[in-house]
């Protein structure tokens, strides 16, 4: 998967302008009561509109750049979910997301630990991502694959497996 290297000593006032919006709107979505229309807009603000019908994402919600997130129709991610979404994330339709769940699409680089290395993350169709789950920068998790709870995922999910545990290993394959 492409990466790229960001350099947050380098921020341009436009990017603090993005990062410091994020952070209000989330501070507000996680003190606003859900299924509101309040809420509802406030969601879609943050995600700049790029959230499917249907979808529902639960307070409290953590993260950043969430203008690199795209989210499918029909997406239920519920609360404490964190997106470190510098390097992208979309997420496909009908995918569901337990609590607690890590999207992590950037990392620090080994030498210089103020890059971030960044590669996106790719949630595909009917993805289920269990409870406290992390998703690591460059993975992609393939159609009707399901990530056992408190797996830690560092390399690609095949489509139609299970897999669990930490780093993430195949467990069997999903009867559709």
């Amino acid at each position: 998967m492409e990466g790229f290297v960001v350099d947050p000593r380098k921020t341009t006032p436009e990017e603090m302008e993005r990062g410091m919006r994020d952070v209000k709107l989330v501070f507000d979505i996680n003190h606003t009561m859900p299924y509101t229309e309040e809420y509802d807009h406030l969601v879609a603000e943050l995600f700049k509109g790029k959230i499917g019908e249907g979808s529902r994402v639960m307070p409290p919600l953590k993260g950043v750049c969430f203008d690199r997130v795209k989210i499918g129709n029909n997406v239920m991610i519920m609360s404490d979910s964190l997106m470190m979404s510098r390097g992208g994330i979309t997420i496909d339709d009908d995918v569901m997301i337990a609590a607690n769940v890590q999207l992590i699409s950037n990392n620090h680089d080994l030498k210089d630990r103020q890059l971030l290395i960044c590669k996106p993350v790719h949630i595909c169709r009917n993805v289920w991502i269990g409870a406290g789950a992390t998703i690591l920068p460059g993975v992609t998790v393939g159609e009707n694959a399901v990530v056992a709870a408190g797996a830690v995922v560092t390399k690609d999910v095949a489509p139609n497996t299970i897999v669990g545990g930490n780093p993430a290993k195949f467990i069997k394959n999903v009867e559709i």
